[in-house]
């Protein structure tokens, strides 16, 4: 039976959107295309039919966890416009965001698997993380620039850092505490910050 144009695209929709969360999962090459498209409910044939190679599924997946990651912090934001970076911290390092790899923020769960993969792939993580370090520089008062300031790339660099080793540790304790660490730094940056800008 054939599928309607429309039909397709929604398979194409539902395979992009559960390789976006197995691979944050179980990494790019911890699944095969037969359980990628087991996920999204459809058979392996029908992959070929919508994408040129599983590096082609890789990069499109990629972009749409960098989205959904991108419109978490700006969900986050809006909850508290007078303190925007706050919002993100009070989601981004916790217990909650720790305990959901599949849903939560790709660069934690695909960094160093991006580092062997193509161009296109690295495209798609460079685009978001440059997404995430406008909103951040805007949020401490340095969103003018063409180029990412240091003191965004360090909070950045901090979070990213915080939760990867709050993921690659047993205990509990030493998790939440590698967490509140890098969201005290960042606060007393920021803090600090604002009062050199007086």
């Amino acid at each position: 039976m054939r599928v309607s144009r429309t039909q397709a695209e929604e398979n194409r929709q539902a395979v992009i959107n559960a390789a976006s969360r197995l691979f944050r999962e179980r990494g790019f090459d911890g699944i095969g295309l037969k359980d990628l498209m087991k996920g999204a409910g459809l058979t392996q044939g029908a992959f070929y039919k919508q994408f040129e190679s599983k590096n082609d599924l890789v990069a499109q997946a990629s972009r749409r966890a960098l989205e959904c990651t991108l419109q978490r912090w700006e969900e986050a934001a809006a909850s508290n416009p007078q303190d925007p970076l706050e919002a993100v911290l009070g989601f981004y390092l916790s217990m909650g965001h720790r305990g959901e790899p599949m849903d939560g923020c790709p660069v934690v769960a695909l960094g160093s698997d991006v580092a062997r993969q193509d161009a296109d792939v690295k495209a798609a993580f460079e685009a978001g993380i440059g997404t995430y370090l406008d909103m951040l520089a805007g949020w401490i008062g340095e969103g003018d620039s063409d180029q990412p300031s240091g003191r965004a790339m360090a909070i950045l660099s901090t979070m990213v850092g915080a939760l990867l080793l709050s993921r690659v540790v047993n205990d509990e304790q030493l998790s939440g505490d590698f967490m509140r660490a890098a969201a005290d730094q960042i606060r007393a940056s920021a803090h600090q910050h604002k009062k050199d800008m007086k």
